[in-house]
């Protein structure tokens, strides 16, 4: 019988995983001797950061979508379906359409994340974000008209999707409003939930003097625990309240029940070795991406190099030898410091990450990037 490996989710770290495996395992594919099957839940790869430019004008939702057909090899099964159990013990998993269940020897989980806005109460109704492409198009049309007052940024939602975007959108709509000439009317107010303005320390050393000379507030130790939409206020645990005229909030991140329900992991996201990528409460089960509770930011890059990283894992166990590869938490994230403007950082799980200068070759190198992902999807880069 062939090994039978399972990728649920679609996004960057299961279509890179895929890809790289048909790539790993051509002649193991063709001889019969492995399967492997990708199963979405869409029929789309959806590419997220696309959605920081939407509410600016600069990209639209339809800019971040290619069919899965098109970037997935000829060598891996596509299933458009939503995986609805995991039996881990069966090692089986069963889907909202078909009625079979399908059997697997290696599972990898590669859900992502999704945000959850209704766990704050009153945040649905008077804030907006720009992390699906129904929120990034809802900014886009509130911003369009919006002249003056008060625009804050709140983030909520520790750990979120894009850790640096928050910041990035601010510098943006920094830069957004003085072209249009109508900085001056604008207040921009940025909160952080511990105390500096990110949770990477040097990222918060970094962006505090730009935000100050950008005269962009910065509050930290802010924790908001309702919203009031009706008066337009913010009001935190810590007993403090900030008015704003638009809200623009990193909305609560929510887990997987998928995960939950098959004792992968009690918040919903997979425990799992940070090193192996197998998760701790299942054998040949493994997680990649955001769903994984990983110590590093959930970013696409990271998604990107430990789907490589596993790729080398399991076309060693599918040819029965003992894996060597270990992913070492790599990470690099471009940051945009304004429209014309951006650095990086680069880390990984012993490596504390430096920003470099700003300069305009590393926005467009950003820019340049988010045009060739659609080649890191397939697999190329």
């Amino acid at each position: 019988m062939s090994e039978r490996i399972l990728i649920v989710g679609g996004g960057t770290a299961g279509s890179v995983l895929a890809n790289n495996l048909s790539d790993r395992l051509a002649g193991e594919i063709d001889a019969g001797e492995v399967e492997v099957t990708l199963v979405n839940d869409t029929e789309d790869h959806v590419y997220k950061p696309t959605w920081l430019y939407v509410p600016f004008g600069e990209k639209t939702p339809a800019d971040a979508r290619r069919p899965l057909s098109d970037l997935i090899d000829r060598r891996v099964d596509l299933e458009i379906d939503r995986v609805t159990a995991v039996d881990t013990d069966a090692k089986r998993v069963s889907f909202e359409r078909k009625d079979e269940e399908l059997a697997y020897d290696h599972l990898v989980l590669a859900m992502g994340t999704s945000v959850s806005p209704e766990e704050t109460p009153g945040l649905a109704e008077g804030g907006h974000h720009f992390y699906n492409p129904e929120g990034a198009t809802a900014l886009r049309e509130e911003l369009a008209s919006f002249t003056e007052g008060h625009l804050v940024l709140s983030v909520i939602g520790v750990p979120h999707m894009c850790p640096v975007a928050p910041l990035e959108f601010v510098l943006i709509a920094d830069d957004w409003f003085r072209e249009r000439g109508l900085r001056d009317d604008v207040e921009i107010t940025y909160t952080y939930p511990i105390g500096r303005a990110h949770g990477i320390e040097s990222v918060a050393e970094w962006s505090g003097p730009l935000m100050e000379d950008r005269d962009i507030n910065v509050e930290t130790f802010f924790n908001p625990e309702e919203v009031d939409p009706d008066e337009g206020v913010l009001h935190t645990v810590e007993g403090r309240s900030l008015e704003y005229d638009t809200l623009v909030a990193i909305p609560p991140h929510e887990g997987s029940d998928l995960v939950r329900e098959a004792g992968l992991g009690e918040d919903g996201w997979v425990d799992v070795d940070p090193h192996t990528l197998e998760a701790t409460n299942a054998e040949d089960v493994y997680a990649l991406g955001d769903v994984a509770d990983l110590p590093t930011s959930k970013a696409g890059s990271a998604a990107h190099y430990a789907a490589g990283a596993l790729a080398k894992r399991l076309a060693s166990v599918a040819r029965g030898e003992q894996p060597t590869t270990r992913y070492d938490g790599k990470t690099v994230c471009f940051i945009e410091s304004g429209r014309d403007e951006g650095t990086y950082i680069s880390f990984d799980y012993d490596e504390e990450p430096v920003p470099k200068e700003p300069s305009r070759l590393l926005h467009w190198s950003k820019l340049g990037y988010n045009q060739s992902y659609w080649l890191t999807a397939r697999g190329v880069l």
